[in-house]
């Protein structure tokens, strides 16, 4: 019999093995799906499947709760164990070399799951580029505080998402996963664990200047600890690092060598960056009357339910004809369907459009029905590769538009699948300052766009954001986490975004 633990890790394998061998992606996406809703009850699995309540549970159909009732009765799946004979392990293995940022979360939960359920596992985190949030991960960092490192280092070598060991020594090994990338997981004594953490967190930069910092101080730190004077400095949490060094504590997100040291040093580090909970507006939103998979009252009643105060409805403009876009009367037709939706839903509906840029820079839409929306994203889906000095030029005349307010999915970049367009990004921000109007963080994980550097030469220009999920259905609405990871790593607070606002104060800002 399998706990939650070993079913959801089970339900993923699966999902990783469907995908490897080229089949369906929406059947390895609803294992996956499935994987992470089991993680998530609060009631016993058998107590589920004996009174039959396990199809109540969102994202688990008819064929998936087969699979589970076989995995808790009996600790295995046939169908798991035909795909590990019928798919190439190697191949599997050496598949993918690096991982989007919400795929590598994706197998990283399920680590952390795994071997949290171990009795001698006294606390395990992540560390490394996902702790800090990159765009992109090549491997897996693990610490796990424990008295019994030999137990826990078993109970990872037979951790149902890895296919092979390449390493073990007495305090780490590294495994394949079986998504592809590497796992390294160390384990550490209970007290060794905080400063272990905050090493393996990174990033070298950042590490290096802490060391340069502590030689300055008359201390020393390396791969062991902080020392002054032949003593070992207790740290008890990664703020005793900062401390002992007299700095603010500088957050995961934060620790790319940017400048985060030496701010931390005078006082200028932001230290309430923006959280999740700060957002009370859903921004960047697609229904069925574009390229959306859901409908207006279904987004909506999505959003009341995560406890958005509004939601801006903000489908293609008419040019892009792949995403039909709306022409004018279809447009319309849509405000009154927003009118009929607004009457049965608490959350705020704000009419608006992803307008497009144009290749001279004029928007989407005569100005007469722009100056009718609650907010005009305006965004480039087409002509991406203009070369530099044309690009800049129309994205700038596109900001002295006056129904100009939000520079959507600004660069167009796709991660790892399309580069940012080429432009002078500099120049165009300092247009930015004269335009009353904000810079979209796209919480996309295929997008996040813009990426951390230039928002913080956003924000250095005191221009203001709003973070987006750019949701095309109401699972999609859950990308806003990624886009708070990216706003996090351009240093912006709550003050810096404005979604944080209340729905009148937000349309006050962004309205044309």
């Amino acid at each position: 019999m399998l706990d939650k633990v070993g079913v959801a890790s089970a339900l993923r394998e699966i999902g990783l093995l469907i995908e490897a061998e080229g089949g369906q992606p929406f059947r390895a996406r609803a294992y996956a799906r499935a994987a992470r809703a089991v993680e998530a009850l609060s009631e016993p699995l058998p107590a589920l499947i004996a009174e039959g309540r396990l199809l109540r549970v969102r994202d688990i159909g008819p064929h998936l709760a087969t699979t589970i009732g076989e995995l808790v009765r009996t600790g295995q799946s046939a169908l798991l164990e035909t795909l590990r004979q019928r798919v190439d392990v190697t191949r599997l293995a050496t598949r993918r070399s690096v991982a989007l940022l919400h795929e590598a979360a994706t197998e990283g939960d399920g680590l952390l799951a795994y071997v949290r359920a171990h009795p001698a596992a006294e606390g395990a985190e992540l560390a490394g580029g996902l702790r800090r949030r990159t765009e992109t991960v090549s491997q897996l960092e693990l610490v796990v505080a424990t008295r019994e490192p030999r137990a826990v280092l078993e109970h990872l070598a037979r951790c149902p998402l890895a296919v092979e060991t390449l390493e073990r020594r007495d305090d780490r090994t590294v495994l394949r996963l079986a998504g592809g990338l590497p796992l390294r997981a160390h384990v550490v004594h209970p007290r060794a664990f905080a400063f272990a953490l905050h090493r393996l967190t990174g990033s070298d930069g950042h590490l290096a200047k802490l060391e340069a910092m502590a030689r300055d101080r008359g201390m020393a730190m390396d791969a062991t600890g902080l020392c002054r004077r032949g003593r070992r400095l207790p740290v008890r949490s990664e703020a005793d690092v900062y401390r002992h060094l007299g700095l603010a504590p500088i957050a995961p997100e934060l620790r790319e060598d940017a400048g985060e040291v030496d701010a931390a040093a005078t006082g200028a580090l932001p230290m309430d960056l923006l959280t999740l909970a700060d957002i009370r507006g859903m921004v960047h939103c697609h229904t069925t009357y574009s390229d959306g998979k859901d409908s207006i009252e279904t987004m909506a009643r999505a959003a009341e339910a995560l406890g958005m105060h509004y939601l801006t409805i903000t489908d293609h403009s008419v040019t892009a004809s792949y995403a039909r876009g709306l022409p004018l009367d279809r447009l319309r037709h849509q405000w009154d369907e927003i009118a009929r939706v607004q009457e049965q839903v608490s959350v705020r509906l704000l009419r608006g459009t992803e307008a497009d840029i144009l290749a001279d820079g004029s928007l989407d839409y005569p100005d007469a029905v722009l100056e009718q929306l609650d907010v005009v994203i305006a965004s480039i889906h087409h002509r991406h590769r203009m070369d530099a000095r044309q690009m800049t030029r129309r994205i700038v005349t596109a900001m002295r538009h006056p129904c100009f307010k939000i520079w959507g999915h600004a660069l167009g970049r796709y991660v790892l699948r399309r580069p940012p367009i080429d432009c002078d990004v500099e120049e165009i921000l300092d247009a930015m300052t004269t335009a009353r109007a904000a810079v979209e963080v796209n919480g996309d994980p295929h997008r996040l766009d813009m990426e951390p550097r230039w928002v913080r030469e956003a924000r250095r220009r005191g221009l203001k954001f709003v973070v987006s999920s750019d949701a095309h259905s109401v699972a999609d609405l859950s990308y806003l986490r990624w886009g708070v990871d990216m706003a996090r790593r351009g240093w912006l607070t709550r003050q810096d975004v404005l979604n944080t606002l209340g729905p009148d104060e937000f349309r006050a800002a962004v309205r044309p």
